[in-house]
Parts: structure tokens; C-alpha cells; sequence
């Protein structure tokens, strides 16, 4: 069957490094993301309500492994070939329906829904494949990768247990650790390009958040204690967004970026935006499922599963922002490791609490802010 001209079109490359930004049909694809993470912090608050945290946890980390990786593999797609064709767009919305069939299978994924998973996850990995195979042959060497990590959680989804996190821990090692083998010629990216899209990114998952907080107050009367438990999750968001965008750490990553050859600029998106982001992305699920048990119940102590959620959110953004300011080369980041080894501490008053942790949250990571401006001068970056 002949296709229309107007799908069959060849991919050209994409424009100049000026001319490239962030396209509304990227923007809404990342929505479609957000619902995923929505999804792993249902499964964490699951685990908390059903007296498994440690199993929640567990397994929102593996299925987060997954889709983290196909995320970037479209982020990267986007930034080689940028969907400003009809075919493209079509192509890109029929990724979006993957992760969406993979969102509404994550709650079961462990417990039936391993095959619906399976399904989007190779609609994702098809649709991924056959565009980026158009700017690139380099993209070969990729898909094995992601077709060993889809036939690994096929597998998984036949077994129970130990066994099946096993299986879907290998898929997540096989995945993250494909770039050693991969190696990174051939995958030449557009700083600007990569330095907005996940800065876009980091601002929705941080409203998912603040969405958290309105689904735990569902159907309670509104009060004192309630709403300003709902300001305090709102200014922890607030504080951890003023920590990744309050500088100008994003001129600095896109300048050191820029400069750097095509070679060593993909190792550093590499570094930067996709190990580095890890721990900031996963933060913020445990800080949202922590919040969404905080507002149910404000001046009650909160279960130690729920304020270890709280805590350790903040300790891994603070910690992954350290690590991917780090890897750019921007300097003054020891207030940021002193914040996330400080978080901990604050299970404490959550025990006794829940409008307590977050009040001390909020003001750990402000203090963290303010410390930092004081110290800008000093700072050099680069």
C-alpha cells in the first residue's frame, strides 16, 4: 500500500542551534509523562496505606527506571528530528498513547498488568525507533537495548515476587547502563534545546505536587490547619523550584553545553540530564505521596513511612541538584549536600506532626536559598 506524501515524508534535519526550541506538541507529550508520575506516587502512598512502604517504593523505583529512560530517548528524538511535520506529530502522538497505556498499567504492573505495560512500552520503543533511525544510524545500536528491557519485563510479568522485581531490576541495569556499551558517537544535540525541555519538565512534575495536595484534601472542610498545611506544600514546592531555577544555573549548563564537542556534550546530557535528574525526579514523587498523607491529617504525627517520604524527597532533589551541577561544572554546591544530609533529620518532628515537618522542610530548603545568595559572589562557575 502506497502512503500519502504527506506521511511519507523523509525527516530533515533539524534546524540550527538558535532556531530549535521547545515545541507545544513536546510540551503536551511531557503532560502525558506527568500522569505516569502521578501513577508512581499512588503506588508509593499504596504502600504506605497497605504497611509495605519499603514494596511500594521498591517498585515505583523499578517502573520509573523504565519509562525514565524512553522519556529521554524521545527528549533526545525530538531535539535530533523536531516534530514540525504532519508525519511526525502523528508519530509522536502515537508515542504519547504508549505511555499512556503504560500510566494506566503502572497501579498493576506487578500484579497483572505486566502485559498492558509491555504492550505500550514497545508501541513507545517502535514509534521512538522508526524516526530517530531517519536522523541517525547510530540509533541501531539502541534498540537492542530497549528490546531486551521490554522482553525482560514480558518475562517479569509471568512470575510473582522476588522473582519479578529481579527481572525488572535487570531491565532497569540494562537500560541505564546501555550507554557504556552504546557509546555516544553519533548522537550530536542541541544544548538549548535539551537545557529547556527537562527545565520544562521539572516545573510540571513539581505541579504534580501541588495536584497531590488537592487530591489528600478531597472532601475534608477546609480550616486553619488544613490550609496552611496546603501553603507549606505549597512553599516546599516553591523552594524546591527556587532551588533548581532561582540562579542562573541554566545559562551556565547551556554555555558548558555548547562548548563542548559533540562527543563529550552528549556524556554530559548524559550525566546532567539523565543520571543526575534521577534522584531530582524521584524527590519529588516522595515529597508529593509524603504531602498527600500530611494534608489528610495535618496536626497528627505522621506514620514513619509517610515522614521518611518527606524527608528523603527533599534529601534526593537537594542531592541530585548537587550532582547535576556537579557534572556541569558549576561550583558552590556544599550548602545543597549539607541541606539533603540535613532532611533526615527531619522525620523527627514529622513523627510528632505533619504540619511540623513540613514547616521545618520549608525552612531548611529556604535557608539553604538565602545562604547560597549571600554567597554568590564568592561562587565561580564553569
Amino acid at each position: 500500500m502506497r502512503l500519502p506524501g504527506w506521511f511519507a515524508e523523509r525527516a530533515e534535519p533539524a534546524p540550527p542551534e538558535t532556531e530549535l526550541s521547545v515545541s507545544t506538541l513536546e510540551l503536551f507529550f511531557d503532560l502525558v509523562f506527568v500522569f505516569t508520575v502521578t501513577q508512581l506516587t499512588l503506588v508509593v502512598v499504596t504502600g504506605i496505606e497497605e504497611g509495605s512502604p519499603v514494596t511500594g517504593a521498591l517498585k515505583a523505583l523499578l517502573v520509573f527506571g523504565v519509562i525514565w529512560w524512553m522519556y529521554a530517548g524521545y527528549a533526545w528524538l525530538t531535539n535530533a528530528i523536531p516534530p514540525v511535520r504532519p508525519a511526525r506529530r502523528v508519530l509522536i502522538l502515537l508515542g504519547m498513547a504508549g505511555f499512556l497505556i503504560v500510566a494506566l498499567a503502572i497501579p498493576s504492573a506487578f500484579n497483572g498488568g505486566g502485559v498492558a505495560f509491555v504492550v505500550g512500552y514497545l508501541l513507545l520503543i517502535l514509534v521512538h525507533a522508526g524516526l530517530y533511525l531517519q536522523a541517525t544510524a547510530a540509533m541501531s545500536r539502541v534498540i537492542p537495548f530497549n528490546l531486551g528491557g521490554a522482553a525482560l519485563i514480558g518475562v517479569a510479568s509471568l512470575f510473582d515476587g522476588p522473582y519479578a522485581y529481579l527481572l525488572w531490576g535487570a531491565a532497569v541495569l540494562l537500560l541505564w547502563g546501555s550507554p557504556y556499551f552504546i557509546g555516544q558517537k553519533g548522537f550530536d544535540l542541541k544544548a538549548g534545546h535539551i537545557v529547556e525541555r527537562h527545565g520544562l519538565l521539572v516545573i510540571v512534575v513539581l505541579g504534580e505536587s501541588i495536584v497531590a495536595l488537592g487530591i489528600g484534601a478531597k472532601d475534608l472542610p477546609v480550616g486553619f490547619a488544613l490550609g496552611l498545611t496546603a501553603v507549606l506544600g505549597l512553599a516546599l514546592a516553591a523552594s524546591l523550584w527556587w532551588i533548581y531555577f532561582g540562579g542562573d544555573d541554566e545559562v551556565h549548563a547551556e554555555h558548558a553545553l555548547a562548548v563542548a564537542e559533540p562527543v563529550r556534550r552528549t556524556r554530559l546530557i548524559l550525566g546532567a540530564y539523565f543520571y543526575a535528574h534521577i534522584p531530582m525526579m524521584l524527590g519529588v514523587v516522595a515529597v508529593a505521596a509524603g504531602a498527600k498523607k500530611a494534608i489528610a491529617h495535618p496536626v497528627d504525627p505522621l506514620k514513619l513511612s509517610a515522614a521518611v517520604a518527606l524527608a528523603a524527597g527533599v534529601a534526593l532533589f537537594l542531592a541530585g541538584n548537587a550532582w547535576f551541577r556537579r557534572v556541569l561544572g558549576i561550583a558552590g554546591n556544599r550548602l545543597r549536600v549539607a541541606g539533603a544530609l540535613a532532611a533526615p533529620v527531619t522525620v523527627l518532628p514529622g513523627l510528632w506532626s505533619a504540619l511540623a515537618q513540613l514547616a521545618v522542610l520549608v525552612v531548611l530548603v529556604t535557608a539553604v536559598i538565602i545562604l547560597e545568595h549571600r554567597t554568590v559572589p564568592a561562587r565561580s562557575a564553569v
